[in-house]
């Protein structure tokens, strides 16, 4: 039981954010050499949904939100 949960951490603490990072690395090659594009702006917004579901939360200005 313990080993499932320490699975779980360990995927959402390095494997999510680094697929997040390989994506979006993949997307600016891919425009770099062929121009922007449906797909690598779909790649983009997917890596970028990905970190902020999983990684840190971005702090507001004032400290609101």
């Amino acid at each position: 039981m313990i080993w499932n949960l320490a699975r779980r951490m360990i995927l959402t603490a390095i494997l999510v954010p680094l697929g997040a990072a390989g994506a979006r690395k993949l997307s600016e090659t891919i425009e770099r050499r062929r121009g922007a594009s449906r797909g690598t702006r779909l790649l983009r917004q997917g890596a970028d949904m990905l970190q902020n579901t999983f990684g840190r939360k971005k702090r507001s200005r004032f400290g609101f939100r």
